[in-house]
């Protein structure tokens, strides 16, 4: 009877003290000024309704951001996620691996049909390595070999591929474009750590996507105070990028028929059409 009292007695000693730990972290001091509980209900702007009667004209545009450009480091950074504040990779793969984004496989092309699951994107993307272990009186000695696993690297994302249209609304009488797709492309190293290519790695629904990315707010440099998310930047088009492909009859990139100067030519003459055609228009 002596032995099942203390027992219980213990039982409860161990679970006051988690309890306790576990207030403690709950009652930590808040760090700012009020409590943040807009951005928890945050939603993506509605869309415009656009009827197939009133687009008169449209084009479908690829893009790359490069995230190492200065405007595109809201994106890239932190490295290290912080309370309430994660790199633009980072709050894709955690969305990937909840379920509220669903990743297509990059090899069937880009036009979202083949799914793929948090499963097979880790285990693509996540290394192993085989590590000795010396024997710390004998450096020559091998106790025995283990098996480290290598989590994936946000940072090695400095690339992200945008597929967008952009369209003339006619009841509305403007030049508008929504993006479709997004896909994230990686570096590639070797086993000394020597950069030798980029790979594709998924790429996702963008509309899916907008209520994750619009309560995921990102580093303002003016004002803190005014709280921004990532589908914000995409709607005020907050982000520097450089046209790689147009629709085309032969389906090709512009690196598949221009090079070096003339491929970064034909990509301002991409943009520039469509700054024309908008501005013609309107002309008097």
């Amino acid at each position: 009877m002596k032995t099942t009292i203390s027992i219980i007695i213990l039982a409860g000693m161990i679970i006051g003290i988690n309890s306790t730990s576990v207030a403690q972290i709950l009652d930590s001091p808040r760090d700012g000024v009020f409590d943040e509980i807009h951005l928890q209900e945050k939603k993506p702007i509605p869309y415009y309704p656009v009827r197939e009667a009133d687009v008169i004209w449209k084009k479908r545009i690829w893009r790359i951001m490069d995230l190492r450009q200065k405007m595109n480091h809201p994106f890239y950074y932190p490295e290290t996620p912080q309370k309430g504040w994660k790199n633009f990779m980072t709050v894709i793969m955690d969305a990937i691996r909840e379920g509220t984004i669903t990743a297509y496989d990059p090899s069937k092309d880009d036009q979202f049909l083949v799914p793929l699951t948090y499963q097979e994107i880790e285990k693509k993307f996540t290394r192993t390595d085989t590590v000795p272990i010396v024997d710390p009186n004998n450096p020559q000695r091998i106790l025995r070999y283990e098996v480290v696993k290598e989590d994936f690297d946000p940072s090695e994302v400095q690339r992200i591929k945008l597929k967008e249209d952009w369209f003339f609304d006619k009841q509305r009488s403007v030049m508008d474009v929504r993006v479709l797709g997004i896909c994230p492309v990686r570096n590639l190293y070797d086993d000394d750590g020597n950069y030798f290519g980029l790979e594709e790695m998924f790429w996702i629904y963008y509309p899916e996507a907008r209520p994750v990315f619009a309560q995921s707010i990102v580093f303002n440099r003016s004002n803190s105070a005014e709280e921004r998310t990532y589908d914000e930047l995409f709607w005020k088009r907050m982000f520097g990028s450089y046209v790689y492909k147009e629709e085309n009859v032969y389906n090709r990139e512009i690196t598949d028929y221009a090079s070096g100067m003339d491929a970064l030519l034909e990509a301002e003459r991409i943009k520039n059409e469509l700054f024309e055609f908008e501005h013609e228009l309107w002309e008097f």
